[in-house]
């Protein structure tokens, strides 16, 4: 596991979250700003910690739920490209470019992993 590899899937992580924070800061108003932010937030968290494949060396090794490989694969790149996609439809296009990029520059520099999540 390249360690600056991590840490760019952290920050993608916490880029796409902020994508997603940001649109559903602009789809609401008032008070239903800060519920709608917190709900998504803590949902898209939720699913991204709790299903893992057993074993994956990007993780602990820990699966809260064990979902097979193509499964986590779908869910890492729902929300890894829909927070860049969050940041284009809420009208940050140079972020949410430069954040797709980023994603698929992750994804070419560790297709070890992606072998071994299709195979499980």
């Amino acid at each position: 596991m390249h360690t600056l590899n991590l840490a760019l899937r952290l920050i993608l992580e916490i880029a796409a979250l902020g994508g997603f924070g940001v649109l559903a800061w602009r789809s609401f108003e008032g008070g239903w700003r800060y519920l709608a932010v917190i709900a998504l937030l803590v949902l898209l968290m939720t699913l991204w910690g709790v299903f893992a494949v057993p074993g994956d060396p990007s993780r602990s090794g820990n699966a809260p739920i064990p979902v097979p490989g193509s499964v986590r694969l779908a869910l890492e790149l729902v929300v890894l490209l829909g927070g860049a996609c969050a940041f284009y439809w809420a009208g940050h296009d140079v972020t949410a470019i430069v954040l797709a990029g980023l994603v698929v520059i992750h994804y070419v520099l560790w297709l070890d992993r992606i072998v071994w999540l299709l195979q499980q």
